[in-house]
């Protein structure tokens, strides 16, 4: 099962970047990833807490898959071991060319419990990553205007 998202963001790949891995600063405009710690360097291990829109916090401790500067941003996590609930998150950025990026976020979720969680991932899950998206956006683009 896969949550896409994407949004286009009036700026560049390296500013929406920028604020993308600032996560010490994550706490004071993302609604749904409410902090990162952790060195996000391939194979190392993040800790990662999320907020849904009904105010649920969980925290996990997922491994980095990739992180190619100005492009992409990808973490693997598993809930008690894998197969279970396992989730591969990623952020993307597209250059346009024109001074704009597509924003992609995303999540592939496998394992034996996924379909117990179907409609809260439709649902309460991409509500987060949009709400996400759209701070992002705001913040990268109300940023350029100072």
């Amino acid at each position: 099962m896969e949550i896409k998202t994407q949004i286009m963001i009036n700026s560049t790949p390296d500013k929406v970047w920028t604020v993308l891995t600032d996560f010490e600063n994550h706490t004071s405009w993302n609604p749904f990833i409410k902090s990162i710690t952790g060195e996000p360097k391939v194979g190392s291990q993040i800790r990662v807490s999320i907020s849904s829109p009904e105010g649920k916090r969980m925290t996990f401790k997922p491994t980095v898959l990739t992180f190619k500067h100005n492009k992409e941003f990808r973490w693997m996590g598993k809930l008690l071991f894998k197969g279970v609930f396992d989730g591969e998150h990623k952020f993307e950025l597209i250059d346009n060319g024109n001074g704009t990026t597509n924003f992609i976020h995303s999540e592939t979720f496998k394992g034996i419990l996924v379909g117990l969680f179907r409609k809260k991932l439709e649902n309460s899950t991409r509500k987060g990553f949009e709400l996400m998206n759209e701070s992002l956006k705001k913040l990268v683009e109300n940023n350029m205007e100072q």
